[in-house]
């Protein structure tokens, strides 16, 4: 059975830790051996999608997940115990006991590919990883049960997918979704904290001095570029998403016109039905097609009774969740 289904957000960070933990750039130092994990192909009802990673070394340290928790504690103990050294497939919940020991819901069946990362040509694999993605650009990525693993550009569209044929698995993985939020107020801060717990990146941009000074959340990046500039500069591609939340004509539409004539997964700006008309228009005087005015979202949003900071941004987050799985949904062919 193969099969091919988007990917989630979160691969980066995995990466990363992996990275660390072989010493990757480091040069020095004492390497730990270490086990990537991934989900390959699932039945039935699956608490993580295919393609998810779990990442363990030897030490017992993690990152990632392929469960509930159930697997992982598993896939702990036997890579202490007897590790393998070359890529192997494992298969839980084949069995009435594996189901009821592991918990796996609605008698689903997961299968795994767990890969060794011991080698200095693995080592090689994962900062060329490590640093494609941190480019920013989407890639192939393929490993063989029986040879190592390779890594080349992604062609097509910026979709993310994973195939396997039970020799080879295949994963197209693109970079992580982030977000520039005009406008340094409550419904951002919260639109920050919910989005960077979904897996975006967040960066909050503000030109305004006495927003800018006054920002209290130091773990939320804030950038005083004029939005335009940012937009140009760092969110012109197809996973940035740009949000108007600033309530203030004079940066909001600035950074609009830039981000409606970009690839960004998503443009929003935040305001009632009323003042969203009044935008377009205004948009439109200074150039905007219908075309580039068509990809605005506004009133931004998923559509709830929201009134409160926390409860409209709770839909924002709700839409760009939304947003990536149809992006990530559409996937180039292998």
């Amino acid at each position: 059975m193969s099969n091919r289904r988007s990917l989630t957000s979160g691969h980066a960070s995995v990466i990363h830790d992996v990275a660390r933990w072989l010493g990757v750039g480091e040069g020095v130092g004492e390497r730990e051996r270490v086990w990537l994990c991934t989900i390959v192909e699932t039945w039935g009802s699956s608490p993580r999608p295919v393609g998810s990673w779990l990442a363990v070394s030897e030490s017992g340290r993690w990152s990632g997940s392929v469960s509930g928790g159930c697997l992982e504690e598993d896939l702990l103990r036997r890579t202490a115990r007897d590790g393998p050294t070359q890529p192997v497939v494992i298969d839980y919940g084949i069995t009435d006991d594996d189901r009821d020991y592991f918990q796996l819901p609605c008698g689903g069946r997961i299968r795994l590919l767990v890969e060794p990362l011991h080698s200095a040509e693995a080592s090689e694999h994962i900062a060329a990883l490590a640093s494609a993605l941190d480019c920013r650009e989407p890639v192939v990525r393929r490993v063989g049960l029986h040879s190592a693993p390779e890594l080349e550009p992604a062609a097509g569209q910026p979709g993310s997918s994973v195939y396997f044929d039970g020799e080879c698995l295949e994963q197209v993985l693109q970079p992580e979704c982030r977000l520039l939020l005009i406008g340094a107020g409550e419904v951002a801060r919260y639109v920050a904290e919910f989005a960077m717990a979904a897996d975006f990146e967040v960066t909050i941009c503000e030109p305004r001095d006495a927003f800018a000074e006054g920002w209290g959340y130091p773990h939320i990046p804030l950038n005083r570029k004029l939005p335009d500039d940012l937009v140009a500069q760092h969110f012109a591609d197809p996973w940035s998403g740009i949000l108007a939340l600033a309530h203030d004509p004079r940066i909001d539409d600035m950074g609009l016109l830039a981000a409606l004539t970009a690839p960004g997964f998503y443009v929003g700006a935040m305001g009632s039905r009323k003042t969203s008309e009044a935008r377009r228009l205004r948009l439109a005087s200074l150039g905007l097609d219908q075309a580039s005015l068509n990809r605005l979202r506004a009133p931004i949003g998923v559509s709830i009774p929201s009134k409160t900071p926390a409860e409209i941004a709770i839909s924002v987050v709700a839409d760009l969740i939304a947003a990536r799985h149809h992006l990530r949904a559409a996937s180039p062919s292998l």
